[in-house]
């Protein structure tokens, strides 16, 4: 009786009008948002900015869709901003050594793939909390990326090496389109295959998954080295940008991954992400950025703006899943 009492009219509209505003409540404030800073805030629309835009979020972007499967597998990763500084310093000292570009980008992609494969492993296997196990990877990186500078800037003698970050295709930066491609990748991944729907199922119930004859483990030691994979080459873009490797680049990358995720509606209790959400959400950070940067807002209230926008995410994911808890 109780049941069909609760599945009456007015709680199917309800639970229509939650559905909605779940799925399009973030494009709508980040459509009212562009339009009010577009009209508000000089320069704000111009091509010129619009793509300085774009290019000021790839490297996040890129990240971001690897942060996606962390967090809904109720995993997550404090260690990219480090293997993005690394990567870079990584990739400019074997180029130097080698004279190839190739060479270069190839070890950096394997060192962040193994810095991944490591935090998987003693993640899944050897059943440490991954705070605990990324953070300390976070500060063993970070050490390594200042060892083998000797804590200075590795500059490249190749100027191949700069294409990578300043070449443009149709009008728009290399990295920009890196980035579009990993968004369409992932969104594929997550959407149309065995590995997201485990993914999400991990992050759902992983016990539910394991005993469906999910291999809970090794999903998520993939997660994480695709995750070191991908933090490399936005490391490695980011170094070509640069024009040097930076032993302090990417220092509080990973929060701001994470708040791109989490305001893009990657639940932090696993089981639930969207790849649009999380490119409106890595959009709306990004566009924040922008503009408190064009009305030349001081830096120290610029933190207070992010950690704000943070903290509002968090706490709408949390009444998120108090509704569907119901």
């Amino acid at each position: 009786m109780g049941a069909k009492q609760a599945d009456t009219p007015d709680a199917r509209r309800r639970a229509m009008f939650w559905q909605i505003v779940d799925d399009y409540s973030l494009i709508g404030i980040f459509i009212v948002l562009f339009a009010v800073l577009s009209a508000t805030v000089q320069y704000f629309f111009s091509w010129d900015n619009i793509v300085g835009l774009a290019l000021s979020v790839s490297q996040i972007g890129m990240v971001s869709c690897t942060m996606m499967f962390c967090l809904a597998s109720r995993d997550f990763d404090l260690s990219v901003g480090s293997t993005v500084a690394f990567a870079g310093v990584c990739c400019a000292i074997v180029s130097n050594a080698t004279g190839s570009v190739a060479l270069g980008i190839a070890a950096s992609l394997v060192a962040g793939a193994l810095i991944g494969f490591i935090n998987g492993v003693v993640i899944a296997k050897l059943n440490i909390n991954a705070l605990i196990t990324t953070l300390a990877t976070m500060e063993i990186v970070r050490g390594l990326a200042f060892i083998t500078s000797q804590g200075q800037a590795v500059g490249v003698t190749s100027e191949a090496f700069f294409t990578l970050g300043s070449a443009e295709l149709f009008g728009l930066p290399v990295p920009v389109w890196v980035t579009l491609a990993c968004f369409v990748v992932f969104g594929i991944l997550l959407n149309k295959t065995i590995y997201g729907r485990n993914t999400l199922a991990i992050g759902g119930n992983p016990d539910a998954a394991r005993l469906a004859g999910v291999s809970v483990d090794w999903v998520r030691i993939a997660i994480f080295l695709i995750q070191g994979l991908v933090a490399a080459l936005a490391g490695i873009i980011l170094a070509s940008r640069m024009t040097s490797g930076q032993p302090n680049a990417g220092e509080g990358f990973e929060l701001n991954v994470i708040s791109a995720c989490v305001l893009g509606g990657v639940s932090l209790m696993g089981g639930r992400a969207s790849i649009s959400g999380v490119l409106v959400g890595v959009l709306i950070m990004g566009t924040v950025q922008n503009a408190m940067s064009l009305m030349n807002i001081d830096a120290f209230y610029q933190y207070l703006v992010r950690g704000t926008i943070l903290l509002i995410a968090v706490l709408v994911d949390q009444l998120k899943n108090r509704r569907q808890s119901r």
